[in-house]
């Protein structure tokens, strides 16, 4: 589950980042309105914490042109700014819920994950490739009914591969998927595979997870194959 955190408060930015990691999160970090705007625009974003005072493009103006574009991502404000005022404003501009600083991170973490619920509830998001399904909201795998238990690295890599079936996904952008924003060996990618592979496919005698030479990795229904 990847979501994209809008806050030009540094510190905070990386303490987020480190504790919804360690949840299961996939973070990205944009720190002014102008740079959070077009990340936005362009990832796969299951949900933006947005703080409202940013440099550059103010969080108000940021939700309100991504409403305009029909972008539909939920959008959590976490700002500083409690009048009633500021929150109708941003419910108004087209924000999903308001959370004010300071907060305990705890609510933080349960508040995404009703938020999360309550989308996913309206419209279930369930990845499927043959009989393998991912469920990004409840961070769960599934393969042929069962329940398969993967490491926050092996569902960021395994949602990745799920949303793109039977397209070579390469090794640079696995990396940017599964360790955001870190520097890390990309050798880390082949381990995780290679673990990812043993609990998807060799408990099960499956081969659905391919190395395509030269360009990375490709999920696939390979049931067919097994014919």
């Amino acid at each position: 589950m990847r979501i994209l955190l809008i806050e030009d408060e540094k510190d905070l930015a990386e303490a987020l980042h480190t504790g919804l990691t360690a949840e299961g999160y996939i973070v990205d970090i944009a720190n002014d309105g102008h740079e959070g705007l077009w990340m936005a625009r362009t990832g796969d974003y299951a949900l933006i914490v947005l703080d409202l005072m940013l440099p550059g493009l103010s969080g108000y103006r940021v939700c309100a042109q991504l409403r305009r574009e029909e972008i539909t991502t939920l959008i959590l404000v976490l700002t500083a700014k409690d009048g009633e005022y500021d929150q109708a404003e941003a419910l108004d501009t087209g924000a999903d819920d308001y959370l004010v600083k300071p907060f305990s991170y705890v609510v933080l973490v349960a508040w995404l994950r009703a938020l999360l619920r309550r989308s996913s509830s309206a419209a279930p998001l369930i990845l499927t490739v043959g009989d393998l399904t991912v469920d990004p909201a409840s961070r769960t795998c599934r393969r042929a009914g069962s329940r398969v238990e993967l490491s926050p690295r092996e569902l960021a890599i395994l949602e990745v591969l799920a949303r793109r079936p039977g397209q070579a996904v390469s090794k640079a952008e696995l990396l940017h998927h599964a360790w955001p924003g870190e520097a890390v060996d990309p050798n880390l990618v082949e381990a995780r595979v290679s673990s990812l592979r043993r609990k998807i496919d060799t408990v099960f005698r499956r081969q659905s997870l391919q190395t395509v030479r030269g360009a990375g990795y490709r999920l696939v229904d390979d049931r067919e194959q097994r014919a």
